[in-house]
């Protein structure tokens, strides 16, 4: 036969694609996932059995790690000796396990990331709970197979007693899979399973009640259960846990520190501290003053010092923003069953243990029976013996050999070969009373066992009690309390949480730009003084509104046009206290005569709540403030305008407040919200104040608030009168007289309702701004003119004003006319 003969054409492909699926599933089944059964991947399970060959129990002297990766990797796992140590030593640390199943005696590493010590200075031997792994597993309970030469047999999965897969999990990357399976908690697996034994069709809603999610041997905090939820329910699933901080305070200086005292799972302490370093170096966190590894034999305690002026809630989130503090686990339960990779949810990991104990003990029972009715077979020989001891004495005297003896038993009283063997290998003293009492008493006890095993193998129901029983004994014996709390919900940390709560004054000019500054830049002044520049402007801009709100709080723009727009006030730019700002096209997208005409600052958008609008030509309408709690970026409409009319005021309100309506000719109106009725978002709306043709509304205000109206004009005079010098009038009336409006006052340009706690800003067109206390201007009749409130240059005048809250006043002890109120007389 040539060679040509011989040779057998084979397609490469086909070739490749078999050869790769095999090194794929040697991969998979022999070194990356976890039995389903047991949990351990097959170096773990190797590790083990090693050990209780070399009898390094709990209970027995340490050995050389060295010898037991020796005889690991000689006899039954031929790879690196340093995977086997890397095994070992995993086992060993308290950190990475949540039940240890090593115990180490040595360096075995720390939550720093440090290496361990070499494998020839470290002691090991199995903890007592490895021993629930490996009992009975002498009594035929799982199935043994060839090491890799064939020289000696190691078992294929552990007759482990706990569910290791879950309580300790498992991670691991195989070809094209990967499974990342979190510890849990040894009672709540176990109370789990007694619960799943109890009611088979128990769902995952009522398995979460039992076992609510993982439990990390570091501790932690799990934000959300809806990851967990998926993960039982689905094979995958995503959780975030973050550390335990703790905020404790210096009794002596005040200053604060947040102290981290549990980590997230498999982080590594030492890096964390210098991320943090790092931050804190690049200005990143700018609130805190140091990071110091406090840690000891007593536990971890990581310090983190705050600066005096910072909000620990905002430092809180930077650093679960920017550092490991804050981590997602994704949780896939991926094991091999039946020597194939499966993604399997909680019940079926619970399912297939339940299922493997339960062949456990059968496989178990039938061993103890096999031997139970064995030792029966040759009590019931020793005891036909007794009986007829003289005449057995006898047979044996005069038989000439072992054999001829054996045989004449087996004849003479048709005993087995075992029987008659075991009569001619008593001892005399067997012969005794007392020896004989004993013999028929274990004789009794064995046939009680074999009725026993008997009983257990005719009945599924007490199978599943064996199992339950052995569950409630391991829990009480090595079960612990809890040690990751899970809370609820959470959201994920937004840009808002990183940003500290505070006031701002944000100014408006009419190009169009804006900015927002603290409000402590703005110092109280005496009534009349020359006020400071809150906004340089060019010549043909000037501001044209002032608004107060925290950073926190959302805000709804409002423009002329009817449409309404939403940002939160952080967005908005902050530049210094002279600068011009930026261009509010930037944010919003206007339409090129749209224009703000009211912002309102929402802290939350409720039920319950309203928002009324006024126009400039004395129309208004009451809307529920939930229609307006999420616009889209283009802008939503907030009420339907007629031509030439435009959107001056919004204001939210509870539904049972008064309504003030001021025009620029000085007429004022009061009636009772109710008067308007809620309508919808697109709606036109109703008559407020009936005005003359060249008259238009100023302001509009609602009760709730102050017990004076203010007036400004756009000369600078004003005053602050009584609201209860205005009647209650229907809406749509013409109104009463609220301050006079000849040459020296001109025409009304702003009105708010003010308490004598609150300040005032006043801002001419000019930028200049002005801040004095309500209670310093005067509180006079409705007909009259007022007192001058700003001393205005030539050509400028006065164009809008707002009120400031009693909280909003400068903190920093240098205001000039601190606790001064000096009302003016009427001019």
């Amino acid at each position: 036969m040539t060679d040509t003969e011989l040779r057998t054409e084979i397609s490469i492909e086909r070739e490749m694609r078999q050869s790769y699926l095999e090194y794929a599933m040697s991969v998979i089944i022999g070194r990356a996932l976890p039995d389903v059964r047991d949990g351990l991947k097959p170096v773990h399970r190797r590790v083990l059995f090693a050990m209780r060959e070399l009898k390094n129990d709990w209970n027995r002297p340490y050995k050389k790690s060295a010898r037991i990766v020796g005889d690991v990797i000689g006899k039954y796992h031929p790879h690196g000796d340093a995977a086997v140590y890397d095994t070992i030593v995993r086992m060993a640390q308290d950190f990475a396990m949540r039940y240890r199943l090593v115990d180490g005696q040595g360096n075995f590493g720390s939550i720093d990331g440090d290496s361990p010590a070499a494998m020839r200075y470290t002691e090991i031997r199995m903890q007592r709970l490895a021993q629930e792994m490996l009992a009975d597993l002498d009594k035929d309970t799982v199935d043994f197979v060839a090491n890799y030469d064939e020289s000696l047999e190691e078992p294929m999965v552990l007759p482990t007693r706990f569910p290791a897969l879950l309580v300790n999990g498992s991670s691991g990357i195989a070809v094209g899979m990967a499974t990342n399976i979190p510890p849990h908690n040894l009672r709540e697996v176990a109370d789990a399973i007694i619960a799943l034994i109890e009611n088979p069709a128990i769902d995952v809603t009522e398995l979460l009640s039992i076992l609510p999610g993982p439990d990390f041997p570091t501790g932690g905090v799990i934000y959300g259960k809806s990851g967990i939820v998926e993960a039982y329910r689905t094979g995958r699933g995503i959780i975030r846990v973050r550390a335990l901080l703790d905020l404790e305070t210096d009794p002596k200086s005040g200053m604060e520190t947040l102290v981290v005292k549990e980590l997230p799972y498999q982080v590594n302490k030492a890096r964390l501290v210098e991320k943090i370093a790092e931050l804190i170096r690049d200005k990143q966190l700018e609130g805190v003053r140091y990071v110091r590894d406090e840690s000891d034999r007593d536990g971890l305690r990581v310090a983190i010092g705050l600066k005096k002026d910072a909000m620990h809630e905002v430092v809180s989130n930077l650093l679960f923003k920017h550092t490991q503090l804050q981590n997602s686990f994704g949780i896939i339960f991926l094991a091999v069953v039946n020597n194939r990779p499966e993604l399997l949810t909680l019940k079926e990991i619970l399912t297939h243990f339940i299922r493997h104990r339960k062949e456990v003990i059968i496989r178990r029972t039938r061993f103890d029976l096999k031997k139970a009715q064995a030792r029966a077979h040759i009590l019931e020989g020793l005891k036909i013996a007794l009986d007829n001891i003289d005449e057995v004495v006898a047979l044996i005297r005069k038989s000439a050999s072992p054999v001829e003896a054996k045989e004449g038993l087996m004849g003479r009283f048709g005993l087995s070969m075992l029987q008659a063997q075991a009569i001619l290998d008593m001892r005399l003293q067997r012969l005794t009373g007392l020896e004989r009492d004993r013999i028929l008493e274990e004789y009794g006890a064995v046939l009680k066992d074999i009725a026993w095993f008997k009983e257990i193998l005719g009945s599924e129901a007490i199978v599943m009690d064996l199992i339950k029983e052995e569950l409630i004994s391991l829990k009480e014996e090595f079960g612990d309390n809890r040690r990751t709390e899970i809370v609820e919900s959470t959201r994920e940390i937004g840009m808002e949480d990183l940003i500290v709560e505070e006031d701002m004054v944000v100014t408006l000019t009419r190009s169009g730009y804006i900015k927002r500054n603290p409000i402590t830049l703005y110092q109280s002044q005496r009534r009349g003084g020359r006020g400071k520049t809150a906004m340089t402007t060019r010549d043909e801009d000037f501001v044209t509104k002032l608004f107060v709100a925290s950073t926190h709080h959302t805000f709804l723009f409002f423009t002329n046009l009817g449409k309404v727009y939403w940002s939160k006030v952080w967005e908005l730019p902050q530049g210094g206290r002279t600068s011009r700002g930026k261009a509010i096209v930037n944010f919003l997208n206007l339409a090129p005569d749209e224009r703000l005409s009211t912002v309102l600052a929402v802290p939350d958008f409720e039920e319950g709540r309203f928002i009324i609008m006024a126009t400039r030509q004395g129309l208004m309408k009451k809307t529920d403030l939930m229609a307006y709690s999420r616009p889209r970026a283009g802008g939503i409409i907030a009420i339907d305008l007629v031509e030439g009319d435009a959107l001056i005021a919004a204001r939210i309100t509870d539904g049972s407040q008064d309504v003030l309506l001021s025009s620029a000719g000085g007429q004022t109106i009061r009636f009772a919200e109710s008067d308007v009725r809620p309508m919808g978002r697109v709606s036109r709306g109703v008559r407020g104040l009936r005005m003359e043709e060249d008259d238009h509304i100023v302001g509009m205000e609602v009760t709730g608030h102050g017990s004076a109206l203010f007036t400004a004009t756009e000369n600078g005079y004003g005053k602050r009168t009584d609201i209860d010098a205005f009647p209650m009038q229907r809406r749509g009336g013409k109104g009463v007289i609220g301050i006079r409006t000849d040459g020296r006052n001109g025409r009304v340009v702003a009105m708010v309702l003010t308490d004598e706690a609150d300040d005032v800003m006043l801002v001419s067109d000019k930028g200049r701004l002005i801040r004095m206390s309500a209670c310093s201007i005067s509180v006079i009749g409705r007909a009259t003119q007022g007192v001058r409130l700003i001393q205005l240059e030539e050509g400028e005048r006065l164009i809008d004003a707002a009120r400031l809250d009693e909280d909003t006043r400068s903190e920093d002890g240098e205001d000039e006319n601190e606790g001064v109120c000096e009302p003016q007389d009427f001019e």
